[in-house]
């Protein structure tokens, strides 16, 4: 059983809410690095300038919000993965936790604790069908990061599960955030304070799984110096496969960006792209039919729709959820598309962290939800 942060003894709820509040990057002072493959030329400063600037709001119909499963204040839900029969698994970043939600049809349901890591819970990705990749990663302290495997594929809910750790990240690695598949058996993971993002190679023979750098650049920076320090550097990652781009965000430079991927080797080709910025983008889900992608903006409790072409947003930015504030829609972080039919690019599901990481005017933390979102 886990406790709530009320319920621990007082030095640990301190840290608890101290690393709740602030987020991944708040308690790390490491400096920001150049990226090695953009030197510091006018297009890069171009891009980086652009995502500081302010932008217009063009008004659009907002979408139906439900909230399917609540979790007490103080519950940071990080990640999720829709799993085939639209139950969910969720990720929560300061309690180290995984956790179940069953198939929702008309209403609220009770999430099910799975498992407790040693380490704070980020990135999570199906594989396979119910084969999933959970990565933790130690960021308050020594910054020790873990590929853990969860194979639910004979599980059902009573079940206790065992992840199993299948890799040590190298010593480079800083602070796991978000992560995706851009090929059966290669992920990609964002480190949000090495301003980089990983490929992971699982072997489909059972061989030795492999990590190494596939993409540094200065647009992922952290910025321990800037006027909100506890804001994380690369954080979101999703792949179109259509198009062959992966798309990222940049939370502290305020960017919405892609590179292009090699069909063949999957490794980035050129430098990276700016699409949108001006908003503090967390992670969000892409509907490649319409061509665009939904992008939460966490503290700034909306989710925005940006179009996946850069000439195609100008500087206009369309919030979807949010506007007026609305309570469902505290701290969204994550969200990911129903797998039921139709439901692609129609009803997605988010998480919200109910205001830990920034409080509403009143310093009154929310509940943190499960939200059905119709757009």
């Amino acid at each position: 059983m886990t406790l709530a942060a009320s319920a621990l003894d007082a030095p640990r709820r301190s840290l608890l809410l101290m690393a709740s509040a602030l987020g991944v990057a708040s308690l790390l002072r490491v400096p920001a690095h150049a990226g090695v493959d953009d030197p510091a030329s006018s297009a890069s400063s171009n891009y980086l300038s652009k995502g500081r600037h302010l932008v217009t709001s063009d008004t659009m119909t907002q979408a139906k919000l439900t909230t399917i499963a609540s979790f007490p204040p103080q519950y940071f839900l990080e990640n999720l993965a829709i799993r085939g029969d639209n139950s969910i698994l969720v990720t929560v970043l300061n309690h180290k936790e995984l956790w179940y939600i069953p198939p929702s049809a008309n209403g609220p349901v009770a999430p099910l604790l799975l498992f407790t890591f040693a380490q704070p819970a980020l990135g999570i990705a199906e594989v396979e069908p119910d084969i999933f990749y959970i990565c933790t990663s130690n960021v308050y302290s020594s910054h020790e990061s873990f590929l853990h495997r969860l194979d639910l594929r004979d599980w059902a809910p009573g079940m206790s599960v065992s992840p199993e750790a299948v890799l040590e990240f190298p010593e480079a690695v800083r602070a796991l955030n978000g992560s995706c598949m851009i090929a059966p058996k290669i992920m990609l993971v964002a480190d949000s304070i090495a301003a980089l993002i990983w490929r992971i190679d699982l072997p489909s023979d059972g061989g030795k799984i492999t990590a190494r750098v596939w993409l540094k650049h200065d647009s992922m920076a952290y910025d321990p110096h800037g006027p909100m320090p506890d804001q994380p550097g690369v954080n979101g990652v999703r792949y179109a496969p259509k198009s062959n781009y992966l798309y990222y965000t940049s939370t502290a430079k305020k960017l919405f960006m892609r590179v292009r991927v090699d069909p063949d080797t999957r490794d980035p080709v050129g430098n990276p792209e700016f699409v949108t910025g001006g908003m503090m983008y967390d992670d969000f889900c892409i509907d490649e039919n319409a061509g665009v992608a939904y992008v939460t903006t966490h503290r700034q409790n909306t989710i925005e729709r940006v179009s996946l072409e850069p000439s195609e947003n100008s500087g206009v930015r369309r919030c979807a959820a949010g506007e007026p504030l609305t309570e469902q829609l505290i701290g969204p972080s994550s969200g990911a598309w129903g797998r039921g039919p139709g439901e692609y690019g129609r009803v997605a599901y988010f998480l919200t962290d109910g205001g830990t990481k920034a409080l509403k005017a009143d310093q009154i933390v929310r509940p943190a939800r499960v939200l059905r979102v119709e757009f």
